[in-house]
């Protein structure tokens, strides 16, 4: 999983007289890439590998403990390159970031208040952590399940963070630069009542049309939240149908998987494209979710809007609004004309 900060992760500080600042991560989110061993190239982090095997057969750290309890495990953080690097290893909270749902671990300086704050690194962390070139480092830890912890599924991680800035540029006193992150994900699971929920809401529908109708299409976007209600990780599938007046099918995408974990208690904003909207009609949208591994976890929602081509309609109606002014002032004219003609007539019989 190749963790980068986001651009409200960029890092910004004043540079008075000195060749760098203070580097600072910001409130950004750290986005994961898919579900893989988590390594950018240059060094990666993954659950250690067993007594004399110099690679794991685990991707993540997926682990299961009952309210009250502590289990123990170790992280590796791995150094591809060619020279001595240096990180600061911590433990977080996983997230779906808000636009997209991708799978993103809180940064440094967010305090975790699920299963991160669980997770107790060995004392070695509490500074930086130097891995020597093309070399690695087991890191033990434990995970202390509190007393009360919830059922169902809590997810999080651990994050090497280099300490070294990279790109960075000078723009006026400001200095900007990036560090880059790797982190691993930690599933898991306190047994008790697991209840799936997830809703679909907010259905809504921005579209632009042409200047003058059906010269080329009119495209429109399909906007929902999905909400995940429930207490266990989701993998939604959506369904998008529209359909028109007389109950006319304008638009027909069948289920199809999103490839994407939906955590508890996140809610996340997705956009369908519609490149061939309709454009003079009255269409009703309906999106319906479901996970697989739940056949019975369905929701629906959806809404209606009016297709008019705007220009088009404000342009018949100016030349309508222009035309009858014409005929009203024909009229107008005539009928002065008429009132005109006796006068002349009697005035000449005198």
């Amino acid at each position: 999983m190749r963790i980068r900060s986001s651009p409200p992760g960029r890092i910004r500080t004043a540079l008075y007289g000195l060749l760098l600042g203070l580097l600072l991560m910001g409130a950004g989110l750290l986005p994961a890439g898919p579900a893989r061993a988590a390594d950018n190239g240059t060094w990666g982090v993954f659950p250690t590998p067993a007594a004399g095997a110099a690679m794991t057969d685990r991707a993540y750290f997926f682990h299961q403990g009952a309210a009250g309890s502590t289990l123990s495990d170790s992280v590796t953080v791995l150094n591809s390159s060619d020279r001595e690097l240096t990180f600061q290893v911590f433990a977080t909270d996983a997230v779906n970031t808000p636009a997209g749902g991708a799978f993103a671990l809180l940064p440094v300086e967010t305090k975790p208040k699920d299963v991160g704050a669980w997770i107790t690194l060995a004392p070695e962390t509490a500074s930086t952590v130097t891995v020597p070139a093309k070399g690695r480092k087991d890191i033990p830890f434990t995970v202390t399940v509190p007393p009360d912890a919830t059922p169902g599924d809590h997810v999080g991680g651990i994050v090497a963070l280099g300490t070294a800035v990279e790109g960075a540029q000078q723009d006026g006193k400001v200095q900007v630069g990036v560090k880059r992150s790797v982190g691993a994900r930690l599933y898991f699971r306190v047994p008790g009542p697991v209840t799936p929920g997830l809703s679909v809401e907010d259905v809504r529908v921005s579209r632009s049309a042409p200047l003058l109708p059906w010269v080329k299409d009119a495209r429109a976007t399909v906007s929902y939240t999905l909400v995940n209600r429930g207490n266990v990780v989701v993998g939604p599938k959506v369904a998008v149908s529209a359909e028109g007046l007389f109950g006319r099918r304008v638009l027909d995408r069948p289920e199809r998987e999103l490839k994407l974990s939906l955590l508890p208690g996140q809610r996340i904003e997705l956009t369908e494209p519609w490149p061939d909207a309709p454009q003079s009609d009255w269409v009703t949208v309906r999106i319906t979710a479901g996970a697989a591994a739940h056949p019975d976890l369905v929701s629906r929602s959806g809404t209606d809007f009016v297709a008019v081509p705007w220009p088009a309609v404000g342009l018949l109606l100016v030349l309508t609004g222009a035309g009858a002014t014409l005929w009203v002032l024909r009229r107008r004219r005539r009928a002065e004309s008429e009132r005109e003609e006796p006068l002349l007539d009697l005035a000449g019989t005198r």
